[in-house]
């Protein structure tokens, strides 16, 4: 899969440009539905990655990239929810992410958030 991350905001994924935070659930994109962790928003400054939103557990890796400056939080509860599923956890800036995701992407999901 060809993924792209250079600007702030925009993330291309095969031939297609999106605007918003991305899920790739076995090859298919998602829009991340960030909604049921907003009420966590004041307790991290920003709208943490929480374990109520669609994560696609489904894999043996789940790649998250945390967005431009790696500002996005991870609650305690999704790491703890990986290591209950078995499903190895890779957290870093969303353009390494991109770069890693590049390759081989059997059995690897991720959530992509693509602003700060």
């Amino acid at each position: 899969m060809i993924l792209s991350y250079s600007d702030f905001g925009r993330i291309r994924v095969g031939h297609e440009t999106y605007h918003h935070d991305v899920i790739l659930n076995n090859g298919k994109v998602e829009a991340r539905q960030k909604k049921k962790s907003k009420p966590l928003r004041s307790q991290f400054g920003h709208t943490p990655l929480g374990p109520e939103e669609n994560i696609p557990w489904d894999c043996k890796e789940l790649v998250i990239g945390t967005g431009y400056y790696g500002r996005l939080p991870v609650t305690e509860k999704v790491v703890q929810k990986a290591e209950e599923k078995g499903v190895d956890l890779k957290i870093m800036k969303t353009a390494e992410a991109c770069e890693y995701l590049s390759g081989d992407m059997k059995k690897t999901n991720a959530v992509l958030h693509v602003t700060c």
